[in-house]
């Protein structure tokens, strides 16, 4: 029997994880960034940008989820959400499963990859880029969040890890357009890599949101793909009651919504805000 070929992430220059591939659906370099689709037998099928894993079929659910549900039940009334990043679909897709949600704007700085996930990854979106509530942007997310003029209720940035076209998704100029772009009572979240691997830059993205918000702190979840521990998230708004909303006024609104869910419930959302001490001591 034949070697399989193995890619390797390139995330860490000192160590990093590896995935058979049984099968490359998709490479190609896009305007903006090298993008590669494959399958492997264990995660099904995986995609990679520059180098670094973005999301695998089986383990998607638990990053869409968190970064979607909790802030949208936080919120507990959001009718505009703004998603920047996010082209394979699957944050979208979560949102559009929310029926308050009015209107959705997606800010998408490569097409390409828009494209190649509603053909390689299409239970990512789930039908979701068909949604009549949606407004796809192709665009640089600095440049929308400082020039556009509609305010949002929930702005999610399921931005790439910050290097290549990811990196400006982590700067003031991005979290002050942010702060502008969001309606009195808005919120905030952002993926902010493996906390333990990749200390600095939750530190780099906690000291540069205090200069836009009042109230910044992260949540977590455990996602396998992301090697190296939790994943955390970043959480910054002005209204410090939304990351303390009691859990069964969550349970209410998630009863009500009519969402199912495979990792988010509201028990794992309250408990999601607790933070090991390392990462406390850290940001200290």
């Amino acid at each position: 029997m034949s070697r399989k070929e193995m890619w390797h992430e390139t995330l860490h220059a000192s160590f990093g994880q590896y995935f058979s591939i049984d099968q490359v659906l998709f490479h190609e370099k896009t305007a903006h960034q090298d993008l590669i689709i494959f399958e492997n037998a264990a995660l099904g099928r995986v995609m990679a940008l520059d180098g670094v894993v973005q999301t695998t079929e089986r383990d998607e659910f638990i990053y869409h989820e968190m970064l979607t549900h909790v802030p949208l039940l936080a919120h507990g009334a959001a009718k505009r959400v703004l998603i920047v990043g996010g082209g394979d679909g699957g944050i979208l897709r979560e949102v559009c499963r929310h029926p308050e949600v009015e209107h959705i704007t997606m800010v998408e700085i490569d097409a390409g990859v828009v494209s190649f996930c509603r053909q390689y990854l299409p239970n990512h979106s789930a039908g979701a880029y068909d949604d009549p509530r949606l407004t796809l942007v192709i665009a640089d997310g600095v440049d929308f969040v400082s020039q556009n003029r509609d305010r949002f209720d929930v702005i999610i940035s399921d931005c790439t890890d910050p290097i290549g076209p990811g990196e400006s998704l982590f700067s003031s100029a991005f979290y002050d357009g942010c702060a502008r772009s969001l309606n009195p009572g808005g919120l905030f979240v952002a993926q902010n890599g493996v906390c333990f691997l990749q200390q600095d830059e939750a530190i780099n993205s906690h000291r540069l949101l205090n200069r836009s918000f009042s109230d910044v702190t992260f949540y977590q979840a455990a996602i396998p793909t992301y090697y190296g521990g939790i994943m955390t998230f970043a959480w910054a708004s002005n209204d410090p009651t939304l990351r303390l909303v009691a859990q069964d006024t969550l349970a209410a609104r998630y009863h009500a919504s009519g969402i199912t869910c495979r990792y988010y419930n509201p028990a794992v959302h309250t408990g999601s805000f607790a933070l090991p001490q390392y990462l406390l001591n850290a940001l200290a």
